[in-house]
């Protein structure tokens, strides 16, 4: 579902940024806005960023390889991650660069019925782009608010058109800003203003896009509502008398690990105790989908064991076997 939504999002606004860079490369050739050329190229590297974005959806989707034993789920966190660094760089520090060299040497608009004929379109299209991502990200948000959202989905690329959209929609009213106050003042220092507030804008954008990605790629847990799920699936009262620690791991927005030791009786029998293992399985997969990959370690539950959790060292990212502490 997520997927679906992203890249339905993704096109709508890939559509919407082709044609709105194209029209403001024309107006600012006719006008010499800077704000136009630092817009065209934030629209440029926006429709770079979206197929990068698709082009990691896609790359995804392989399988399973002997050297990639997990498959390339994370592929979308980082083509994500490539997207908050062109954002930064394309189109947050050329725009700085471009708003600092106009407010120095500041040039007068020609024909300004250009960008601003220009801005209005390009407000109505970024809007319809922008309502599409937040039709498809309703969705999935629930009851979360935007931030909320942003931060915790697993899927990276609504949070990416959301907030690109949202960036293009403020850009273009404050090149809007800059190109109407330069022409009523007659100072062509404004549109230089409005060219770098721009930059500064998709400066902290990339940021945000950078952190939330970030963190992503590290390997994030499983949400609240996930962990309670599966951890009142995998015990049944019977063979499976409780969980003793449990871990989980997002190795794509739709692949989930789980890593479980779990307590049995410990009269129990081999056969009985896999059995139970793999109907623990089975719960777990039916009530969280997205969990593909699992694995139960079966121990005798005690509750002096129980209390030291998982040993830390054999923990990833614990203390080192053998190292001073």
């Amino acid at each position: 579902m997520s997927a679906s939504g992203g890249a339905k999002a993704i096109v709508a606004a890939l559509a919407a940024n082709l044609a709105i860079a194209v029209a403001k490369f024309v107006a600012f050739l006719f006008s010499g806005s800077s704000s136009m050329l630092a817009e065209a190229v934030h629209s440029l590297a926006d429709s770079g960023n979206q197929f990068l974005l698709l082009l990691g959806g896609k790359k995804a989707q392989r399988e399973a390889t002997p050297q990639h034993p997990f498959g390339y789920g994370r592929e979308r966190y980082i083509y994500a991650f490539l997207v908050s660094i062109v954002l930064f760089s394309v189109g947050g520090m050329f725009a700085v660069y471009e708003g600092y060299e106009k407010i120095r040497h500041p040039h007068d608009l020609e024909h300004w019925y250009w960008p601003v004929g220009v801005l209005v379109f390009a407000i109505i299209a970024e809007g319809f782009s922008f309502r599409t991502a937040i039709k498809e990200s309703n969705a999935l948000r629930g009851k979360l608010s935007w931030g909320q959202f942003i931060k915790r989905a697993k899927a990276p690329e609504l949070p990416v058109v959301l907030l690109e959209d949202f960036g293009a929609l403020i850009g273009l009213v404050l090149a809007l800003f800059g190109v109407g106050l330069t022409l009523a003042t007659g100072d062509a220092v404004w549109d230089g203003i409005g060219t770098l507030c721009i930059g500064i804008l998709l400066i902290a954008i990339a940021i945000v896009l950078a952190l939330e990605t970030k963190s992503l790629l590290l390997g994030e847990a499983a949400g609240a509502e996930e962990v309670a799920k599966i951890e009142q699936a995998v015990v049944d009262g019977e063979t499976v008398t409780g969980l003793i620690h449990m871990r989980t791991l997002h190795l794509g927005p739709e692949e989930l690990l789980v890593a479980a030791k779990v307590a049995v009786q410990h009269d129990d029998t081999a056969a009985e105790v896999a059995r139970a293992i793999n109907e623990a399985e089975a719960r777990i997969r039916a009530a969280v989908p997205i969990a593909r990959v699992i694995y139960l370690e079966p121990d005798i539950y005690s509750d002096a064991e129980a209390a030291k959790g998982a040993d830390p060292e054999a923990t990833p990212g614990g203390p080192t076997p053998g190292a001073a502490h």
